[in-house]
């Protein structure tokens, strides 16, 4: 049974943070990019017209580390492997219905903390001032979100910072807003891109994230999904060591669900 979910989204709203609707398929209700937040009597409305409607906070003020922990993927590897767990505790923390996790850090004022899907395999960095992350007591089916702790949003420690600016030295928006236009030191990423269709994904043990890279940045610059899908098939094809079959499929369409939801935001 859904929760009385207007009271928690007020509160919410009261705490300073800006509410948007969500449905059971995670896509807001509402068109919210470049709005100002929702008043008290906007989600009294709303939630009148869809009682069940889920809760999500736009990442304007702080950014998630969201660790994927379903269809086989499992980012907690990737947070282990980093063998910082000091990181990641005493900071508001939320498990999602999919037995995942948010970590949830406060914007540094000085500092510009891009988003970057794939940060890490199974891993998001969700930070754009557009984007949106599900909190508790939102439900999917009849799995809920939960917060594990009342911890305020800390500042990320040094450490975390320093490899959120390493990872978005590889993939580097030119300007503040989601154009398109991506360098990487003098070449261009789209001239890297039409390279590893010929080179192939690289080595062993990157090959899964260069290929996320690889059909995210395809679909990111609006090429179909279904011939972004066909060009990965070949790039893997060039891999001296190759993923099979099932896991570029699986990784394709993972990367093409994220940027259903990148889209449906704008």
């Amino acid at each position: 049974m859904h929760p009385n979910l207007v009271n928690y989204a007020l509160s919410y709203a009261e705490h300073g943070f800006s509410v948007i609707p969500i449905g059971s398929n995670k896509r807001p209700l509402i068109k919210f990019a470049d709005k100002p937040p929702l008043t008290n009597i906007e989600i009294r409305e709303i939630w009148k017209k869809y009682p069940t409607a889920n809760i999500a906070l736009k990442t304007d003020k702080f950014f998630v580390i969201d660790v994927d922990r379903h269809s086989g993927e499992d980012g907690m590897k990737s947070i282990k492997t980093l063998n910082h767990d000091e990181w990641f505790k005493d900071t508001l923390t939320e498990r999602t219905a999919h037995n995942g996790f948010h970590f949830f850090f406060t914007k540094p004022k000085d500092l510009k903390i891009q988003q970057n899907i794939g940060f890490l395999p199974s891993v998001d960095l969700k930070a754009h001032e557009n984007n949106y992350v599900v909190v508790a007591p939102s439900m999917l089916g009849d799995k809920s979100y939960k917060w594990l702790n009342n911890e305020p949003m800390k500042e990320p420690p040094q450490g975390l910072i320093d490899l959120i600016l390493e990872k978005q030295k590889e993939f580097k928006p030119v300007d503040d807003d989601l154009s398109g236009a991506y360098t990487s030191g003098e070449k261009s990423t789209t001239a890297q891109l039409f390279e590893k269709i010929v080179d192939g994904l690289g080595k062993t043990g990157g090959r899964n994230n260069a290929l996320a890279s690889f059909m995210g940045s395809l679909l990111f610059r609006g090429v179909d999904p279904n011939k972004a899908y066909q060009l990965a098939v070949i790039a893997n094809e060039h891999t001296e060591d190759k993923l099979n079959n099932d896991e570029v499929y699986k990784t394709c369409e993972s990367m093409v669900d994220k940027e259903m939801r990148r889209r449906n935001i704008n």
